[in-house]
C-alpha cells in the first residue's frame, strides 16, 4: 500500500510517500517561513517527480487534522480531501498531538504540546500501549502551568510547545522532565502515514481539529 501523507498543522511542513511493506519512499520536510498554501502543492509535485511515483499509484491519503495553526490545518485538510476525491482514494486523519507523541521511542509517559502562545498550549498525555503511544484522557487547551501541575513522574515532553517553554518546564519540574533531541522533535509525514495505515475516515465528514475556535470564528460570534 502506498500512502501519501500531508502535514501543514505547524511551521513544519512535511509530505511523504510511504510503502507499508518497504517503508519510506520519499519525504520532504521544511520549516516554512511563508504560508503553506504557497508551497505545499509544489512540494507534493516535487516529491512525485523525485520518487518517480504517479499520483494514480497512491492507495490512501493521510493528513494531520490539527491542532496547530488554524490556517495551516485548513490548507492541509482541504488539499488532502481534494486529492482523495480526485483520485477516488480513502482518507485518514491523524491528530497532530498523537503524531508528535509517537516521535518518542521509549517507555516513559509522554506529554505532547503545541505552543498556543502566551504560555498556553494544546496538549495531550500519552502512555505506551501495544508499541504505540495512546492518549490517556482528553486533548487539552490549557495554561502551561496547569499542565505541569499534573506531572507526578518522569515525563518526556515533545512538540514545539516543549521547545518554546523548555526553560520554564525545567525550572518547574527539575529531573521529572525529559526532552528529546531537536532533530527528532518535529512532525514527520512518514510517521503520519504509518499511523494512518489501518485507519480510514469519511471523506465528507472529516474536519480539522482546532481544540479552540479560530480567531475568525471568535470575531464572527462577537459581531
Amino acid at each position: 500500500m502506498l500512502i501519501l501523507a500531508i502535514d501543514t498543522s505547524t511551521n513544519i511542513g512535511t509530505v511523504a510517500i510511504y510503502d507499508n511493506k518497504k517503508g519510506v519512499v520519499g519525504e520532504i520536510t521544511l520549516n516554512v517561513k511563508q504560508n503553506h498554501s504557497a508551497i505545499t502543492m509544489t512540494t507534493i509535485d516535487t516529491l512525485f517527480n523525485l520518487t518517480g511515483i504517479d499520483k494514480k499509484e497512491i492507495d490512501k491519503i493521510a493528513v494531520s487534522t490539527g491542532p496547530g495553526s488554524f490556517t495551516g490545518i485548513r490548507i492541509g485538510v482541504g488539499l488532502a480531501k481534494g486529492l482523495a476525491y480526485a483520485l477516488k482514494k480513502p482518507i485518514a486523519g491523524i491528530n497532530e498531538l498523537d503524531l508528535l507523541a509517537n516521535t518518542y521511542n521509549g517507555d516513559k509517559k509522554v506529554i505532547a504540546m503545541l505552543d498556543a502562545r502566551k504560555e498556553r498550549v494544546f496538549s495531550g498525555v500519552y502512555k505506551k500501549k501495544n508499541d504505540a503511544f495512546m492518549l490517556d484522557g482528553e486533548y487539552m487547551a490549557e495554561e502551561l502551568e496547569n499542565i505541569l501541575n499534573i506531572v507526578d513522574e518522569q515525563t518526556v515532553f515533545v512538540g514545539d510547545g516543549a521547545s518554546a517553554y523548555e526553560d520554564i518546564i525545567r525550572e518547574k519540574l527539575g529531573d521529572k522532565c525529559i526532552f528529546i533531541k531537536k532533530s527528532l522533535n518535529i512532525s514527520r509525514a512518514s510517521l503520519l502515514a504509518e499511523l494512518a495505515e489501518n485507519k480510514e475516515d469519511n471523506l465528507f465528514t472529516l474536519e480539522p481539529y482546532y481544540v479552540t475556535k479560530s480567531q475568525a470564528e471568535r470575531e464572527k460570534e462577537g459581531k
